[in-house]
């Protein structure tokens, strides 16, 4: 039995302290999940902690998902197996750098929507989901025999709200769903989010990277019967397209760790393995000064081990320090992960995306511009199409909100590219002080007759955390002058039925799907170059392994070798041009 008593925590009896890390089962292949799980327990921990990511196991209302993956029972299962303990953290929100923190697309169909908060609609879609998964999760807790020893209510709530009443929503709910394991909150260590995200009789951990023999001192004036934990020890970062790999040294990350032991506290190790956000899932910020930046595809984070699994320095760092703490025998570890170089690999087959309109994307009719999520699209492309007619003299042309990437075509040619990440930053100067952003606007010839106006957006991830999450994605209006242009046809591309292609020979029509194939003999993990590609999407076998963006950090994409087969499919979407059509697949991984 887990339980606290006289500020310590107790397992069987006997005093127990929490060494967690956080790996999440939906950013890891579950053939990997008992190898990294192996690893955790090797290195001195005794428990794994994992989010829920709502927004994937429910893709559409009611309709939910618990297979491949998402079976975060067989994670919970595997945990065991290796002799793990779990905490699971099931939001509904997890900011996680994921797609809209976790939550699903469809939430924000509804235009008055209001997120974590007593906004009935809301509270009503996370009755319905939790009432699906926190029964699965019933069997597994420590007071039926299971592993997961304690539950998370919301996440970081006090960076965003103060509604108590929604908390206590979240609590019941979970309560009247059978979970009678340690509930807790975690917040950054700071009074003002303790008062907003916590509440007095619910357990509360910290989460900070930095200084844990200092960072407690927050809580003394904060009701907290239990004993000093941090939620989310952050060990480095996430990396933003345009940004600089972060990294952080071995020895900075032992010296922390051996803090925590020093004065006798818990911790939960963020990221022990981080993994990667294949397909659309990254997420993204927006702050002011910086705009919107989207998160990358790899989510190395500096973990313990990278993000094909290998052990870092700092793996053998903290490895040493919690075994020799503990006085466990360091036993031989598994081997690294094999890697392979299957070489290059040319592309040739070619399908334009815009002479497959017809089979990929499912077209509707509008009166003004929506959002992807209006149509119930959760990630890819839209594309929006409106023809002008008249007399116009040159004039201002404004696409509005264009969320993320827009692609502007006048009669199918190509006009302009806006660039949400560079149109959001702040100006320097007075600018600055007017909080003025660069405009979404350019000047149109003028016009005798008609003109198609077409506008291609792709979604580089919903932002997930601070004031800026009700992110649609699309764009909300065109004018032409101050005259708003109406009558649209709309073309949703989610990108998940790429099977319906039609190829043929080579074309330089832009944006552009590339296919080709290779061989591999063994089901070694590998790792995809782009070199002479601009921005773009990449398929191996149907799985979409995620972004990438020629401005960096990240410059290769992570193939797992458990996809791989004798022969192999690679489809490349190119949005904006390249060398030649021509990728390799080595056995070296970039991170800039």
């Amino acid at each position: 039995m887990f339980e606290i008593k006289n500020k310590k925590f107790y397992m069987d009896g006997e005093p127990f302290s929490i060494y967690s890390g956080a790996m999440h089962y939906f950013r890891i292949l579950p053939e990997y999940w008992e190898d990294r799980l192996t690893k955790l327990k090797l290195a001195g921990f005794n428990t794994v902690e994992t989010y829920v990511c709502w927004n994937l196991h429910e893709p559409k209302p009611g309709e939910f998902c618990f297979d491949g993956m998402l079976d975060i029972i067989r994670f919970v299962e595997t945990a065991k197996k290796v002799g793990l303990y779990c905490i699971v953290r099931p939001g509904p929100y997890i900011c996680a750098e994921w797609d809209f923190g976790g939550l699903p697309a469809w939430l924000l169909k509804d235009k008055n929507m209001q997120i974590r908060c007593c906004y009935p609609d809301y509270m009503a879609c996370v009755e319905r989901f939790y009432k699906e998964l926190l029964p699965r999760l019933v069997p597994h807790l420590a007071t039926n025999g299971g592993n997961i020893i304690a539950m998370q209510v919301e996440n970081e709530y006090g960076s965003y709200g103060n509604d108590k009443e929604y908390l206590r929503f979240v609590e019941k709910l979970m309560q009247d769903c059978g979970i009678d394991v340690l509930y807790f909150t975690s917040d950054g260590n700071w009074k003002n989010m303790l008062s907003g995200g916590s509440l007095p009789h619910i357990y509360k951990v910290l989460n900070f990277g930095s200084k844990a023999k200092t960072a407690f001192g927050c809580l003394k004036d904060f009701e907290n019967d239990g004993p000093n934990m941090c939620g989310e020890f952050w060990c480095g970062w996430f990396d933003h397209w345009r940004d600089i790999h972060h990294t952080r040294d071995a020895a900075s990350v032992g010296r922390e760790i051996k803090d925590f032991l020093d004065i006798g506290a818990s911790f939960n190790f963020y990221m022990f393995h981080g993994g990667t956000n294949f397909g659309f899932t990254a997420g993204a910020n927006q702050n002011p000064g910086k705009g919107y930046e989207p998160t990358v595809t790899s989510y190395d984070y500096c973990a313990l081990l990278n993000e094909w699994g290998d052990y870092t320095p700092a793996y053998h760092e903290v490895r040493k320090i919690l075994c020799e703490h503990q006085g466990i025998e360091m036993k031989k570890l598994p081997p690294s992960p094999r890697l392979q170089s299957i070489g290059a690999v040319k592309l040739t087959e070619f399908a334009p995306l815009f002479d497959n309109l017809d089979n990929i994307a499912e077209k509707h009719r509008a009166a003004v511009p929506e959002g992807m999520e209006y149509f119930g699209q959760n990630f890819g492309l839209i594309y929006y199409e409106t023809v002008l007619s008249g007399k116009y003299d040159i004039s201002p042309i404004s696409i509005r909100d264009v969320h993320d990437f827009g692609y502007v075509y006048f009669d199918s040619k190509l006009k302009k590219r806006i660039d949400r990440t560079e149109y959001t930053v702040r100006k320097k100067g007075i600018k600055a002080l007017l909080g003025l952003a660069k405009e979404e606007k350019f000047l149109m010839p003028a016009l005798k007759g008609d003109r198609k106006i077409g506008v291609l957006v792709d979604a580089m991830g919903r932002v997930n955390y601070g004031e800026c999450m009700l992110d649609r994605k699309g764009i909300t209006d065109i004018y032409i002058g101050n005259q708003r242009q109406m009558g649209y046809d709309v073309y949703t591309m989610p990108l998940d039925n790429l099977d319906c292609l039609v190829y043929g020979t080579a074309s330089d029509n832009l944006p552009l799907f590339m296919k080709g194939e290779f061989k591999s003999a063994s089901k070694d993990d590998c790792f995809v170059h782009l070199d002479g590609f601009k921005k773009g999407y990449v398929w191996v076998n149907g799985f979409n392994l995620g972004r990438y963006w020629n401005v960096g950090p990240q410059r290769s994409l992570y193939l797992p070798g458990v996809l791989l087969k004798d022969n192999n499919e690679i489809v490349v979407l190119e949005m904006e041009g390249f060398n030649q059509p021509e990728i390799s697949i080595t056995d070296k991984h970039n991170l800039g």
